[in-house]
């Protein structure tokens, strides 16, 4: 690979060149078929299926509607790791998620249960600060509590706080 130019803009013949078996070709058809895929799964198994009647990088980045610069990864993860590594999702870069379900659930049910003392509700802040006393984190911001909050339905000032009346009482 050493004095290698990527170029994938060019029209001449890919450098990756995609031979797939006839199960692997059928096992792609049938992903594309079925729709029952992430939309990337789908386009990624549809790249490899045009790369594979031996068209350019352009001609698939075309037919599929993806860039040319996607189409020559794709070829090369799969010449080089194979169909499946093609196919699946690497991991991207970014700050892994500061809580893990479990705790993201006792966040919410925090939020949910009575406020402290001579307090109306909870408060964000309030929040923020409770995570941390009771060491979900070593820090915690009110901006980090209101984005785990606003996956869920839960309502730190309404009277049913997010989870579902009881029968009978009613507002």
């Amino acid at each position: 690979m050493v004095g290698f130019s990527l170029s994938p803009h060019r029209m001449s013949a890919p450098k990756y060149i995609v031979n797939l078996t006839a199960a692997e070709r059928g096992t792609l058809r049938q992903l594309v078929r079925t729709g029952r895929a992430l939309a990337r799964k789908m386009a990624r198994a549809r790249v490899l299926l045009k790369a594979d009647e031996g068209l350019t990088d352009a001609e698939v980045a075309t037919h599929v509607g993806v860039g040319i610069a996607t189409v020559y990864r794709i070829r090369q993860r799969c010449v080089e790791h194979g169909l499946a590594a093609a196919l699946t999702e690497r991991p991207r870069r970014g700050v892994a998620p500061k809580f893990t379900g479990k705790q993201q659930a006792h966040i919410v049910a925090l939020a949910c249960s009575t406020p402290p003392t001579g307090r109306a509700r909870w408060t964000l802040r309030l929040l923020a600060d409770r995570v941390v006393a009771l060491d979900l984190a070593e820090t915690c911001s009110y901006e980090t509590i209101r984005q785990v909050l606003k996956k869920t339905r839960s309502s730190r000032g309404k009277s049913a706080r997010g989870v579902s009346r009881p029968s009978g009482r009613s507002s």
